[in-house]
C-alpha cells in the first residue's frame, strides 16, 4: 500500500494556517499587554498599527486559501470567512473612506470591538490546525483534565495584570481565584467586587463561561463552527466526553449545548437588566455588565458576584424579581444539557400533538428518556423536601422580619442554591445548625449529570436509593419505569460516592491539622462546598494558609473534573478479559 501523496496546495495551505494562527495569537498577546498595563498614547497607536498589519495578513491568507481550494466556497462555513474578511477590510480602510465609528475612540486608541475581533479570528485560525493526540497512550479524560489545568494557569496570569486588580495580589490568591472560576465554584480569598477592576471581573466571567461548558466543548465547537467539519478522532473524543449515543449525535449535542447556553444566558441577562434599578449603578454600561456577569455566573452555577455580600447585599436582597430570575437561571444550568434538550423535545412533541391532529404526529414512545425522568423526579423531590425543612428551621430565624412573599422567595432560594449555585440571599452566619447540616447534604448531592453544577449528581443518589430498596425487597436487579438499571451504572454510582467521601474526609482532616484553631464543622463545610463546586462559605476561606489553599484548590479541581475521570485519565485501561473467575459471596452486615 503506497502512502498518500500530499498536493502542493495542501502543503501551502497547512503552512499558511500555522503562520496565520501564530500571528493571530501574537495579536491577542499584544492586546493583553496593552489592556493589562498602563500604556502611553504613542504605544497604543503603534499597537493599532501592528494589529492592522496582522489583520491585513490574515485577510490576505483567507482569500488566498480559497483561491487554492475554490471548492470550499460551496460550504456554508464560507459565510463566516466572508464576514471576517469584510470586517477586516472595514477596519483597515475606514480612514480612507472617511468612516469613524462611534465606538472607535481615537484618544488612546481604545478599540474594544477590535480586540474581540482579533480574539475570534485567532480562534478561527486555530480551528484550521490539525492537532494530533496519541489515543493509544492517553485518553479523552486526560485531555479534558489537562485543558482545565491550562486554562486555570492562563487565567491566573491574566488576573495578575496590574489593570485587572485594584490592590496587590499574590500569585497563589490569583491561582485560587482562577481555579474557583474555571471550576465554577465561587469560593474566594479576596473580594471580587472590590479587589478586581471591571477588566479583572470580565476575565473571571470568561473563565466561568469556559469552565461551565468545558474548554473542549468550546474548542471542538469552534472547529466545527468555522470549518464546517471535524476529524474522526475529534468526534470520538467528544463522543466520550458528551456521552452521545452515536457519532452522528456528537456535534448535534454540541450545538444544543452552545445554543441552549447562550439563549438562556441572553434571556436571563435581559431579565436581570430590567429587574434592577438604574440609579444603583454608576453608568448604563455597569448595569449591563452586572446583568451579563450574574447571568453567566448563575447559569454556570459559579456563585461569583460583583456584590460583596452576593444577593444579601443591601438594595438587592429584597428585589424579588432579581431573586426569581437568578433562581430560574441556576436551576436550568443545574439540570444538565441533555435533560434540558430532552425536556424541550418532549414539550415540543406534546404541543404539536395537542395543536395538530394526532394522526400527523403519531405516538412516539419514550420521548422523555429514563435519564431525564430519574433526574427530574430526584431534583423535584430533593427540592421539595429541602424547601419544607428550610422553612421549618429558618422561618423565625434567618427569615425573621421578612414579609410573606420575601420569606417564600428566600426559602426557595435557600433550598435550591446549595445544589451547586453558590449564591446566598441571607448571611450564612445567621443560619441554624440543622440548616447548615442540611445544606452540606444538598451540596454533596449537587446537580444533575452533564450540567454546569458539581456534586455526586442526582442520578448517583437516585441509583443508590433504588438499589437499596431493591435489596430490601429481595430483588436481584434494579428496575424503574419498566426499565432495568445497568450493573455498570450501579458500580459507578457507589464508586463516585465512596471516592467523594474519601476526598472530602481526607482534605478536611489535613486542613484541620494545619489550622487547629478553626472549627472543624466550618472546615468541613468549606471542603464540601469546594468538592461540589458550590461556593457557599462560612467565611473562613480567606483565613487559610498556603497549604490549606492548595488543598482546597485540588479539591475544587477534582470535584469539577470528576474523581472517576481523573482515575481513568491516569490509570492504564485493562482490555476486555475472555475469562471469568468463580463467583463467591462476601459477608456484609
Amino acid at each position: 500500500m503506497y502512502p498518500r501523496v500530499k498536493s502542493p496546495n495542501f502543503i501551502v495551505t497547512k503552512g499558511l494556517n500555522r503562520f496565520s494562527a501564530f500571528i493571530a495569537w501574537i495579536g491577542v498577546l499584544i492586546w493583553v499587554v496593552e489592556a493589562g498595563f498602563a500604556q502611553t498614547s504613542v504605544y497604543q497607536i503603534n499597537v493599532v498599527r501592528i494589529i492592522d498589519l496582522i489583520l491585513v495578513l490574515i485577510g490576505a491568507k483567507i482569500i488566498f486559501t480559497y483561491s487554492l481550494q475554490w471548492r470550499k466556497l460551496l460550504k456554508l462555513s464560507v459565510l463566516w470567512d466572508v464576514i471576517a474578511v469584510g470586517l477586516i477590510g472595514y477596519y483597515i480602510f475606514q480612514p480612507i473612506i472617511g468612516v469613524e465609528p462611534e465606538f472607535y475612540i481615537y484618544q488612546g486608541y481604545e478599540f474594544t470591538t477590535l480586540r474581540i475581533a482579533v480574539f475570534l479570528i485567532a480562534l478561527r485560525e486555530t480551528s484550521e490546525l490539525e492537532v494530533r493526540f496519541n489515543f493509544q497512550k492517553n485518553n479523552p479524560a486526560l485531555l479534558f483534565s489537562l485543558s482545565f489545568m491550562a486554562i486555570i494557569f492562563l487565567g491566573a496570569g491574566l488576573l495578575m495584570l496590574p489593570n485587572s486588580r485594584n490592590a496587590d495580589l499574590n500569585f497563589l490568591d490569583a491561582l485560587f481565584t482562577s481555579v474557583s472560576a474555571v471550576c465554577v465554584t465561587g469560593l474566594i480569598v479576596v473580594d471580587t467586587a472590590t479587589h478586581f477592576t471591571q477588566m479583572g471581573q470580565g476575565i473571571i466571567m470568561i473563565l466561568i463561561q469556559i469552565g461551565g461548558l468545558g474548554i473542549l466543548t468550546f474548542a471542538s465547537y469552534f472547529s466545527y463552527f468555522f470549518k464546517g467539519s471535524s476529524s474522526l478522532e475529534n468526534q470520538l473524543t467528544m463522543n466520550d466526553l458528551s456521552s452521545s449515543n452515536n457519532l452522528a449525535d456528537v456535534f448535534r449535542t454540541l450545538k444544543y449545548i452552545i445554543g441552549i447556553t447562550f439563549f438562556i444566558e441572553a434571556v436571563s441577562a435581559l431579565s436581570i437588566y430590567f429587574s434592577v434599578i438604574g440609579n444603583q449603578f454608576n453608568s448604563q454600561w455597569d448595569r449591563v455588565f452586572f446583568s451579563v456577569f450574574h447571568s453567566i455566573s448563575a447559569f454556570c452555577n459559579a456563585g461569583f458576584s460583583t456584590l460583596s455580600n452576593s444577593m444579601a447585599e443591601s438594595g438587592f436582597q429584597f428585589n424579588l424579581g432579581l431573586q426569581i430570575f437568578i433562581i430560574i437561571t441556576f436551576i436550568l444550568g443545574g439540570l444538565g444539557f441533555p435533560i434540558v434538550a430532552n425536556t424541550v423535545e418532549f414539550f415540543k412533541y406534546r404541543f404539536l400533538r395537542l395543536l395538530f391532529s394526532k394522526k400527523k404526529y403519531g405516538h412516539r414512545p419514550w420521548v422523555m428518556n429514563i435519564n431525564s425522568r430519574i433526574n427530574l423526579v430526584t431534583t423535584f423531590s430533593i427540592t421539595g423536601v429541602a424547601l419544607i425543612l428550610y422553612f421549618l428551621f429558618e422561618w423565625n430565624y434567618s427569615l425573621n422580619g421578612f414579609s410573606i412573599p420575601e420569606k417564600m422567595i428566600g426559602g426557595f432560594f435557600g433550598a435550591t442554591t446549595p445544589r451547586t449555585a453558590g449564591f446566598n440571599q441571607v448571611s450564612m452566619d445567621s443560619l441554624n445548625l440543622p440548616t447548615i447540616i442540611m445544606i452540606m447534604g444538598l451540596m454533596w448531592i449537587g446537580a444533575s449529570p452533564s450540567s454546569t453544577g458539581g456534586g455526586i449528581k442526582t442520578s448517583t443518589i437516585a441509583v443508590a436509593v433504588l438499589n437499596t430498596f431493591s435489596l430490601a425487597k429481595g430483588k436481584d436487579r434494579v428496575e424503574i419505569y419498566r426499565r432495568e438499571i445497568s450493573y455498570m451504572s450501579i458500580r459507578r454510582a457507589y464508586s463516585i460516592m465512596f471516592l467523594s467521601i474519601w476526598v472530602i474526609g481526607t482534605a478536611a482532616v489535613i486542613i484541620r491539622s494545619v489550622h487547629p484553631e478553626l472549627n472543624f464543622q466550618d472546615i468541613l463545610f468549606e471542603v464540601v462546598s469546594a468538592f461540589s463546586t458550590v461556593g457557599l462559605s462560612m467565611g473562613i476561606t480567606a483565613k487559610f494558609g498556603s497549604i490549606a489553599k492548595l488543598i482546597l484548590m485540588a479539591v475544587m479541581f477534582i470535584g469539577r473534573v470528576g474523581t472517576l475521570t481523573l482515575l481513568i485519565a491516569f490509570f492504564k485501561q485493562v482490555r476486555e478479559k475472555n475469562y471469568k473467575y468463580p463467583t463467591e459471596e462476601i459477608m456484609i452486615n
